[in-house]
């Protein structure tokens, strides 16, 4: 037991982290590719099914297969979804913060119209708590 160390040299240690590297690197690669495989929503059902047989059953070629006729629809599939999520988590965040954007923009004139002296301040008061209430 003492001697483990010694019987495990560091060349053989700097092999089998690369190879652990590459297989986790190898399974978020086939991942990626059957959830863009499901997200793709130009490609019919048979399409897709062939894709995942060809995929699952002979891998090594059905990814690499894949990258080379897909890659570049992939990473634009990949653009689309972040951007629809972001604009997701910005109408939620929009909805949560309060209020419809029209209520803002109403209130940034009214406070616009305050600042050129267009309104006076007992105006812009009774204008502001009607469109806050």
């Amino acid at each position: 037991m003492e001697y483990l160390a010694y019987d495990y040299p560091v060349l053989g240690a700097f092999w089998t982290v690369m190879w652990i590297f590459l297989w986790i690197w190898w399974l978020v690669l086939l991942f990626r590719i059957i959830v863009d495989i499901f997200r793709d929503r130009k490609m019919n059902g048979w399409a897709k099914a062939g894709w995942l047989i060809f995929v699952m059953l002979v891998p090594f070629l059905g990814v690499l297969v894949y990258v080379i006729v897909r890659g570049r629809d992939m990473g634009e599939r990949e653009i689309h979804h972040a951007r629809a999520q972001q604009e997701a988590m910005n109408a939620y965040i929009r909805d949560v913060a309060g209020g419809p954007a029209e209520d803002v923009d109403r209130l940034a004139k009214l406070s616009e119209l305050k600042s050129r002296g267009d309104i006076t301040e007992a105006e812009f008061q009774r204008a502001k708590e009607k469109i806050l209430h």
